[in-house]
């Protein structure tokens, strides 16, 4: 897996791989408003997982993952800041979120 110095250059070189899709968290599911979809943790997988923290400031850190769905013929990429969706995802979701760290 290639190490990526900043956030913008991961998005940049996924979305060139094919990561052209963009996923936000649900409570139970993650979702792609440009194409109305919505996936449970059973339904993708973590194909990559990035993380990083801005230097200016150490409580601002970023998680990068990058996503596959075979039945759903995609793939996509997921922002989100480190550790936030603990709160507001089920269960399910942040198990399969954490499993990649």
């Amino acid at each position: 897996m290639k190490t990526y110095s900043t956030l913008s250059e991961a998005i940049n070189d996924l979305t060139k791989q094919g990561y052209t899709f963009n996923f936000n968290i649900k409570n139970d599911c993650i979702e792609c408003k440009e194409n109305n979809l919505q996936l449970q943790p059973d339904d993708f997988e973590i194909d990559e997982v990035h993380r990083f923290q801005e230097m200016s400031d150490v409580d601002n850190e970023s998680i990068l993952y990058a996503i596959s769905s075979t039945q759903n013929k995609m793939k996509a990429l997921l922002v989100n800041a480190y550790s936030i969706y603990a709160d507001t995802a089920s269960a399910a979701l942040v198990a399969k979120l954490s499993q990649n760290k």
